[in-house]
């Protein structure tokens, strides 16, 4: 029997007014769809522990970059004291399924990349939010490099192999 995977959408802020309402921050860029009335979210707290039982969206819609909604039964500011800080999490099969080029940004650790040409480059240690941009921490034959995660590098991405097909940016493997 294999374990549910869930997936972490959004981190709970903090109540907003005094009827229910709480501020969320969105990790998912499909917030319209996860957010929905009646989705059924699980809050977890940042040991990955589920906090209460799940949660249920009675309304929901943006809000600067954040998102305001309101869960059933939970009708008061106090009755989301507890949740505050909390994540909001969906199991992986209640989304909208990935495309083929597609990847969960959790799951690019230990992808193998290579050139277009077949030359293997190394494997992706990590994955780094920055402000120009996603980065990849690639760990090559002699040392580590960054590479961006963008579509003009990034010519295939294969799951099933857990491999990236990539074009570097001049200079870049010299440096």
């Amino acid at each position: 029997m294999s374990e549910t995977r869930i997936l972490i959408v959004g981190r709970l802020r903090k109540p907003h007014g005094l009827k229910g309402g709480v501020t969320v921050f969105p990790l998912t860029d499909d917030p319209e769809k996860v957010f929905a009335p009646g989705r059924e979210l699980i809050t977890l707290d940042l040991s990955g522990t589920e906090v209460g039982p799940p949660v249920v969206v009675e309304w929901s819609h943006q809000y600067h970059r954040e998102w305001l909604m309101k869960f059933r039964g939970r009708d008061s500011r106090d009755s989301l004291e507890a949740l505050r800080d909390t994540m909001l999490a969906s199991r992986a099969e209640d989304l909208t399924p990935l495309g083929p080029d597609e990847v969960y940004l959790h799951d690019l650790a230990g992808f193998a990349v290579g050139l277009e040409d077949g030359t293997p480059l190394g494997l992706v240690s990590d994955v780094y939010d920055l402000p120009g941009g996603l980065m990849l921490e690639v760990q090559g034959p002699k040392r580590e490099f960054l590479l961006p995660y963008k579509k003009d590098f990034i010519r295939q991405v294969d799951r099933e192999h857990r491999r990236l097909v990539v074009s570097v940016p001049e200079g870049l493997l010299e440096l």
